[in-house]
């Protein structure tokens, strides 16, 4: 019998990943004392994620940024129903180390007779024009630092399905309350978790996603969006770039600070990976789809080849 190719293939995968994670994580790292005369108000955390408060619409909002002066793309987080912002500490960290200004709103409104944290498609497009804005904003701990013509969106849940609709440009209740949605011009692509666009008389909602790259991300042991309604979410996803990346192991909650956010319903399904692992794992993959989206040879080189093989955590199915 020959011998086995996978422990080489495995070290060349690994190191693979070092170098991605050097160049992608650690780089703004060395722009860190250029911002030395950033707001006094502006860096509550160490290392290279500094992070702010500011209102996005009327939304209360956190916004995560890496050190530097170079401009980067802002990602909006579509968080779960009455899943807190704060929740997902951890996780907007992670992915704004990896270059990008994440932006964390808690949007609070009624649906139906029900009032709590209830994202809807429109946020996608107040969040386009804040990024124009904060920009130029004098004191802003960001102005000039916001590539506001890239823009991407992370969702979560009830998130994520509100943010698969405005994908395809489709008005749907109670994400959005018509009756036309258009998404705008400066989105280039979505990574979205537990995300489902069930049907009401059974099957999913396809969705036109032409011109925006789509990442499901899905926990292995999701109970409350199952892991075969993402799969038939995916392949409704009528456009390549597409990837499917089932974190093994997790559950609903794989990508919050704690497996139950306060005020969130509780996944019946406990999950068995480590917490601070399975916020890490959804982040980068994540985080990397979106660079390799926006043209990052490398982090598509981990997206859709040797990724998979190096991350014990995932199973990856792509298109291109």
């Amino acid at each position: 019998m020959a011998p086995s190719t996978r422990p080489a293939h495995r070290l060349r995968a690994v190191l693979a990943a070092v170098a991605l994670a050097v160049g992608a994580v650690t780089a703004p790292t060395a722009a860190l004392a250029d911002d030395a005369a950033a707001p006094a108000t502006a860096p509550t955390s160490p290392g290279w994620v500094s992070r702010y408060e500011t209102r996005i619409g009327d939304d209360p909002a956190a916004v995560y940024y890496p050190a530097g002066r170079q401009a980067v793309p802002v990602a909006l987080l579509l968080q779960g129903a009455n899943v807190p912002g704060a929740s997902y500490d951890r996780f907007a960290r992670t992915v704004a180390g990896f270059g990008f200004a994440v932006a964390v709103p808690d949007h609070r409104r009624a649906v139906g007779p029900v009032s709590g944290l209830f994202p809807e498609q429109l946020q996608i497009n107040t969040a386009a024009a804040w990024a124009e804005a904060e920009n130029s904003r004098e004191g802003s701990p960001v102005a000039g630092r916001l590539d506001a013509g890239r823009l991407v969106l992370l969702g979560h849940s009830f998130g994520a399905a509100a943010g698969l609709f405005a994908v395809g440009n489709t008005c749907t209740v109670p994400f959005c309350s018509g009756p036309v949605y258009r998404r705008p011009a400066s989105l280039r692509a979505a990574v979205f978790h537990g995300a489902g666009t069930a049907a009401p008389g059974g099957g999913t909602v396809p969705i036109d996603n032409t011109g925006v790259p789509v990442a499901l991300v899905q926990g292995g042991l999701d109970g409350i969006n199952p892991p075969a309604t993402a799969r038939a979410t995916y392949d409704g996803l009528g456009s390549p770039p597409k990837a499917f990346v089932t974190l093994t192991g997790a559950n609903h909650f794989g990508l919050t600070d704690t497996q139950t956010p306060p005020g969130a319903l509780p996944d019946p399904s406990p999950q068995t990976l480590p917490q601070e692992r399975s916020v890490d794992a959804a982040a980068r993959w994540s985080a990397l789809f979106l660079r390799a989206s926006l043209g990052d040879p490398l982090a598509a080189a981990y997206v859709y080849g040797f990724g998979d093989a190096s991350d014990d955590d995932v199973t990856v199915i792509s298109q291109r």
